[in-house]
């Protein structure tokens, strides 16, 4: 289903070692805990990583790869003490207190209580509305791996890409461990060749400089592709990205069916079929080409049977706890719970709490969130 081929001259590559892919030649690229580094620039940490690979220290590389963040972060890299701390402690320590160890700050907020964002909420119901029953699917800039764990669970075999290695190290030992996971910049030539049934890109698309390219190469790998959350270039947000036009992703991807993200958001808090259409106005609109609507909701309306649930750890006695002020502005107006005080603090699912899940006051959180 993969394909490796070096980001700086396109030959291929082909595995060497357990940790190494290699064109014969003079290149090689490191794999660590089953993650493909492909990071196009960034060629010295690769071979840094490699020298510590090489030399039976993986913790080492890890420490290196582990550093690396995206072109849009501001904030300081993490203490090499703490990212000791968090490579040793993968197996015991919380998803919340890893991502403090790797200095996330605010990216923490937003990962941590992703699965009841109403953007979240959104893109699991655009994939409900055309599901097709994919057997394997693609996320481009999966973070670190929400909508890989959800397709996980209903069976589809799944590959994740992001540009942040620790993301994926993240995907990797907390939320999705199944994934194929490959980490390489997507604005520039794809040192991968990947083959699915499904591709998919939520709340990230808006990000590459050079989207219509990366528009060729999502349609190449997948029959169905499917974009949410893209932000309206007309409309104000807090994203650090670059906002689009419907006008120009219409161009992108002739004949896609359209929504405002809000009318997805809605739809996922009831259980009922979203209404197409996107207008010029909405903050963030989404796209599905290759699949027409399906018959019904598919397999996201609802947590599959016996899954564990726990109250949404943002409700509190008084209403929703927001972990920080930038939160509450982008996501408190939109929120679909409304934080019941009669809810058990954990239960498995089972009909009675349908309407709860459905509004996120109910969630299915990771065992070690």
């Amino acid at each position: 289903m993969i394909r490796y081929r070096s980001p700086a001259s396109g030959r291929p590559l082909r595995f060497d070692s357990a940790h190494s892919l290699s064109d014969g030649r003079s290149e090689r690229w490191p794999v660590v805990d089953g993650i493909t580094y492909l990071r196009a620039g960034s060629e010295a940490l690769a071979a840094a990583a490699l020298e510590r690979l090489d030399a039976g220290d993986r913790a080492g590389a890890l420490v290196l790869l582990l550093a690396e963040n995206d072109r849009w972060w501001t904030e300081p890299p993490p203490l090499p003490g703490d990212l000791r701390r968090v490579i040793d402690g993968k197996d015991e320590i919380s998803l919340r207190e890893a991502m403090r160890l790797l200095g996330w700050g605010r990216v923490g907020d937003y990962f941590a209580h992703r699965w009841s964002d109403p953007t979240f909420v959104a893109g699991l119901t655009l994939l409900d509305a055309h599901w097709s029953a994919p057997r394997t699917a693609f996320e481009l800039a999966c973070g670190i791996g929400h909508y890989l764990r959800a397709l996980g669970q209903v069976g589809v075999d799944v590959v994740g890409a992001d540009v942040v290695f620790a993301k994926l190290w993240v995907a990797r030992h907390w939320i999705a461990p199944q994934a194929e996971l490959l980490c390489f910049d997507a604005d520039g030539r794809w040192p991968v060749e990947v083959r699915t049934d499904l591709a998919f890109c939520h709340d990230a698309f808006y990000f590459f400089a050079n989207k219509p390219a990366v528009a060729r190469e999502l349609r190449s790998v997948a029959p169905v592709v499917a974009l949410a959350h893209i932000h309206n270039a007309v409309h104000p947000n807090l994203s650090r990205g670059y906002g689009m036009t419907r006008e120009v992703v219409q161009a992108m991807f002739a004949g896609a069916v359209f929504y405002d993200d809000e009318v997805l958001t809605r739809a996922g808090a009831t259980g009922s079929m979203p209404e197409p259409g996107a207008s010029r106005e909405t903050e963030a609109f989404a796209l599905v080409i290759g699949a027409g609507p399906a018959a019904g909701r598919g397999p996201f309306d609802l947590p599959l049977p016996g899954r564990t649930l726990r109250r949404n750890p943002l409700c509190g006695a008084e209403g929703p706890r927001w972990p920080s002020a930038r939160y509450a502005e982008e996501y408190g107006p939109r929120v679909t719970y409304s934080c019941r005080v009669d809810l058990p603090t954990e239960t498995l699912m089972a009909p009675q709490w349908a309407e709860a899940a459905r509004r996120r006051e109910l969630i299915d959180l990771p065992e070690r969130w």
